[in-house]
């Protein structure tokens, strides 16, 4: 994969997988699909199971890349996994409020809250 394509980082804490986005705006469908093959690719290539997402440098996240959220949210379920988000910006997460996906997802303040009795 091209170093410009690298849209997340990924980092192994103990058992559980960090993905942090590197993009502050994650509005273009070519990158949210990138994003989103990346994140697939964590659970049905390498078979992790328990997932972080770190929205730390995301300034702005668009309907589309939501629906790829929800979609991963259902592959690591599948997987019989566990997917949670951390450090999202309180803007972003008035969208998670208004569209109710902060009762599907699991959302935590920070990594290390969302690290925590993983």
């Amino acid at each position: 994969m091209a170093a410009g394509q690298r849209k997340l980082d990924i980092e192994q804490i103990g058992d559980v997988t960090v993905a942090r986005f590197v993009d502050k705006k994650i509005l273009d469908e070519n990158n949210i699909q990138i994003i989103g093959n990346q994140l697939f690719g964590l659970i049905e290539e390498d078979g992790r199971k328990k997932i972080v997402l770190d929205f730390t440098n995301v300034e702005y996240l668009s309907s589309a890349a939501l629906g790829k959220l929800i979609t991963l949210d259902k592959k690591v379920k599948t997987a019989a996994g566990k997917l949670r988000l951390c450090s999202i910006r309180p803007d972003i997460y008035e969208v998670f409020a208004i569209t109710r996906l902060n009762k599907l997802f699991d959302i935590r303040d920070d990594q290390e809250a969302a690290l925590a009795g993983f």
